[in-house]
């Protein structure tokens, strides 16, 4: 058996600062909402697919929703899960193992750390870790640490500069700026990112993502059940993902990730190439995750990337509008994000972006990124099927 498979409904909680309300509860919200999107009820969906901080989440979930799903996925690798479970789900509703899965997250990060800022932290000491990262954690290396390194790196290989990093920020909080759940939406300029402080050289306060509060939640199922639902279906076309490491002294290429791969072969799988794509949404963690994956997918040559995005090539109307909802850096970040980037690619491709709508949209690609660059997803979704 082999059923092509859509996106029906897509859901976001209130957000980004909701303290009256627990994860779960907006898990819950944005459920809810999908359900109510796609014209479904939750007795309809026979799957359930959630990455929590703790073990057996979405069967914790699907209890505290009334349900009992035949379908579970619970893969944890951090802020790409969600493509992990996209791939996952798709590959089960083709092969007629179950017809309709929700993929849902969220997290009240913002309200319960009381941090606005997605710097990371270093952990609970050498044994709270597996070595060898519980070395690199002692030592008081970061999150964001990890990243800095990334991008120094690729500053020697390649000469990339940090106007160039800082111009990422600045096009995507243009995105935000149009978008009225955004967590910061005034504009900022080169030298506002530059000036901002620095957290780990060459990464300053504004090259780094938010914290927030916020749920999303996405449905998939089959076209024959998607042709009676309530929107245009939103095609899957083809989806990969892989890793290349866990600890960031394990990287083998601190230029370059396993998005060279993931995107060959989804690309591949979908019929297309990187120029056939209109619409980027990637999992900004750092102004240096956007820059590298853009090489990786080959929307630029390796090397290329400061020099592409300086252009203005990530702007609504440039070469490739990426992240339209703000992204990560500027609208919401809710601890992992890779799911609002399916939720805002299905959005683009539905036509329902309003100020921020990609015109002509029909190929989008969603693109996660776990880890400390370890973990990579990428899911390319379309306004048609594969022929």
């Amino acid at each position: 058996m082999s059923r092509r498979v859509c996106v029906v409904g897509i859901g976001l909680s209130d957000g980004p600062k909701t303290p009256e309300l627990t994860g779960i509860m907006l898990e819950v919200q944005a459920f809810g909402r999908a359900l109510a999107d796609a014209g479904l009820t939750k007795d309809e969906v026979g799957g359930l697919a959630s990455a929590g901080y703790g073990g057996l989440h979405e069967v914790q979930l699907a209890e505290y929703l009334g349900m009992q799903p035949r379908w579970l996925d619970s893969t944890s690798v951090g802020g790409s899960s969600f493509e992990f479970h996209l791939l996952h789900a798709y590959r089960a509703i083709e092969a007629g193992d179950v017809d309709t899965v929700a993929i849902v997250y969220g997290n009240n990060e913002l309200s319960a750390a009381g941090r606005s800022l997605g710097t990371g932290r270093s952990g609970g000491g050498a044994g709270a870790m597996p070595l060898p990262m519980s070395y690199e954690l002692s030592t008081g290396l970061t999150l964001v640490g990890a990243y800095a390194m990334a991008a120094r790196r690729h500053m020697y290989e390649y000469g990339t500069t940090s106007e160039q990093l800082a111009s990422i920020a600045v096009q995507i909080r243009e995105h935000a700026a149009r978008n009225p759940n955004a967590m910061y939406r005034d504009p900022i300029t080169v030298d506002d990112v530059l000036a901002s402080r620095l957290v780990a050289d060459p990464l300053h306060k504004l090259d780094c993502c938010v914290v927030s509060d916020g749920g999303c939640a996405i449905i998939l199922t089959t076209e024959d059940r998607a042709r009676d639902l309530a929107h245009r279906p939103v095609y899957v076309r083809g989806a990969a993902a892989g890793m290349t490491h866990h600890s960031i002294q394990a990287m083998p290429d601190l230029t370059a990730t396993a998005g060279a791969f993931t995107g060959r072969k989804a690309f591949a799988d979908a019929g297309i190439s990187a120029a056939d794509v209109d619409t980027f949404q990637m999992y900004d963690s750092f102004t240096y995750t956007v820059l590298v994956c853009l090489e990786d997918l080959g929307f630029c040559a390796k090397g290329e990337g400061g020099p592409f995005a300086e252009s203005g090539a990530l702007r609504l109307g440039g070469a490739l509008p990426t992240n339209t909802d703000g992204g990560g850096l500027s609208a919401t970040h809710p601890g992992m994000r890779g799911l609002f980037l399916l939720c805002e690619a299905s959005r683009q491709l539905r036509g329902e972006a309003g100020d921020s709508q990609v015109e002509g949209a029909e190929i989008a690609v969603a693109h996660g990124s776990g880890g400390w660059l370890s973990t990579m997803g990428t899911v390319v979704l379309g306004t048609e099927p594969v022929r």
